[in-house]
């Protein structure tokens, strides 16, 4: 195993080079969440069926998840830097290719080509700041301002959206990112650091091809499953993914040189603060999904006064972040973590008082509750895997917090939002409108039975619908009621959670003190 890096304390050059590492970061975030206010205006201009509207929000995370141990390790032999530099230049090619689709399955196509390319970003710049910052509480504090980009960047996403759309079209949201591209390229020669492992060996394109066959079909099978239920094609890929999940992992067992290092696992921290970050995130993507959407077509806001009123959540959030790490130098993590975890789980509670329009108070402060915890668990949870890892390792360290993160806020749009619009569906009937469940259109009538089409699939089909007044009421409570079955589902987990967290992180130190033997 090379030997560790001397311990040094950072200086000037090292914090702004964080300051670069910081821009691609929040843009990843924002890439996240930007889509959710627009995603109205693509709708109507479109015109995807809601299979495929579901689609355009989460593939970006689900191609991320699926190629995030790949890039991780990727970066750890070809040079982390080299691989950060070379993704950008894809992210900004894929942002303008979205920005200007011209077909619901254009910008599927390029939204699954900006996950590609984020996966090439994620792990480079948090493993370089692995490289740029040995000094355990200097880390500590880096990776909290590292995760608080990220989470900021998924807060700032419905606000810098409103602000676009309420004066460009929806594709203005996607090219945010191209000045951070241009002025990272620039930067990062100058800033940051290149790190590769001088003992790693060659790539291996079977673990590559496995580790793809086990995580594409598992996420397909719980985004079908949420859709349309346990049937034969679910079972299939759960299967298939499974089957190949037991493959990836009994030859990495055999590799000298594997994809994604098991050794990692033998630190119990590391195992936990992944299962804690993998939770969380997915009531926080379903709660994001589900609040931006309540703004909108239940409190009827336009885009930049919901934009707004997500401001309050994402200074929950930006305090947790930067001050959970600073806490959990005199307070062990493990408390942080459940302390926050447990305000969290309140916020998802409190969405079962929403009951209709007029309780914007209410989304928001609960929603704030929710980012708090966020913030906490995102800053450190992402320090316990990384430290948790030699410095070797820190790329497949890094893209092991990723997976789980960008794959518990898809999993939590794909699963929460289909259980939300299954509530919305049974709501309806129960006040005497009768759906046709389970169509796809692109445009939802109102009919002597009831609603059909996208306006009995979800409020958003609803809305465009242009349904008479008392219709659209009934539609609108009866999204209210699939965010409250929700959150009072969420917050019973996220309470689990938090207890869970307690347990299995009490042994950990304050951050500064003697930590765990790390795996060699």
């Amino acid at each position: 195993m090379p030997p560790s890096p001397a311990v040094v304390r950072a200086g000037p050059r090292q914090w702004i080079g964080l300051a670069v590492l910081a821009l691609p970061t929040a843009l990843l975030g924002l890439d996240v969440t930007v889509l959710y206010l627009a995603l109205p205006e693509l709708s109507l201009d479109l015109r995807p069926s809601s299979t495929q509207a579901l689609w355009i929000m989460d593939v970006y995370g689900f191609m991320i998840a699926g190629l995030l141990i790949t890039m991780g390790t990727l970066g750890d032999r070809t040079g982390r830097r080299r691989l950060l530099m070379i993704g950008l230049v894809a992210f900004g090619a894929a942002s303008v290719a979205a920005a200007f689709a011209t077909s619901a399955e254009m910008l599927i196509a390029a939204r699954a080509a900006l996950g590609v390319a984020g996966a090439t970003l994620m792990p480079s710049t948090l493993a370089l700041i692995g490289n740029m910052f040995t000094d355990v509480r200097q880390r500590g504090l880096a990776i909290g301002v590292w995760a608080t980009m990220f989470a900021l960047g998924m807060a700032l996403g419905p606000l810098a959206g409103g602000l676009l759309l309420e004066r460009f079209w929806w594709g203005s949201v996607f090219l945010l990112g191209i000045p951070v591209v241009v002025v990272v390229l620039v930067a990062a020669p100058l800033l940051l650091p290149e790190y590769r492992d001088p003992a790693a060996g060659r790539l291996d394109p079977t673990s590559v091809a496995l580790s793809l066959l086990a995580i594409l079909p598992l996420v397909y099978a719980v985004k079908h499953g949420a859709a349309a239920g346990v049937d034969a094609r679910t079972v299939a890929a759960a299967t298939a993914g499974t089957l190949f999940a037991v493959l990836f992992v009994r030859r990495q067992g055999r590799l000298d040189d594997p994809l994604l290092d098991l050794r990692l696992f033998r630190v119990p921290a590391f195992g936990a603060a992944l299962l804690v970050l993998l939770v969380a995130l997915v009531g926080v993507g379903g709660a994001m999904y589900l609040v931006t959407q309540h703004l909108q077509f239940v409190e009827g806001f336009s885009p930049l006064t919901a934009g707004l009123w997500m401001a309050p959540p994402a200074l929950a959030m930006f305090v947790a972040a930067i001050g959970a790490p600073l806490l959990a130098r005199r307070i062990r993590p493990g408390v942080v973590v459940a302390a926050t975890l447990a305000a969290s789980a309140v916020g998802h509670l409190l969405f079962a008082a929403v009951d209709g329009p007029g309780n914007t108070g209410l989304v928001v402060s609960a929603f704030a509750l929710v980012y708090l915890g966020l913030g906490a668990v995102a800053a450190l949870g992402t320090e316990l895997v990384v430290g948790s890892a030699p410095a070797h390792r820190a790329g497949s360290a890094a893209a092991m917090s990723e997976t789980v993160q960008e794959l518990g806020i898809a999993v939590g749009v794909a699963v929460l939002g289909s259980v939300a619009n299954a509530v919305y569906r049974a709501s309806l009937t129960a006040a005497g409108l009768p759906t046709a469940a389970g169509l796809d259109g692109a445009a939802g009538l109102p009919t002597a039975a009831g609603l059909d089409g996208a306006a009995a699939a979800s409020l958003a089909g609803a809305v465009a619908a242009d349904l008479p007044p008392a219709v659209l009421d009934a539609a609108r409570h009866a999204q209210a009621t699939g965010l409250g079955v929700v959150g009072a589902a969420t917050g019973v987990a996220v309470a689990a959670l938090a207890l869970l967290a307690l347990l299995t992180l009490r042994r950990v130190a304050p951050v500064g003190r003697p930590e765990p033997s790390r795996c060699s």
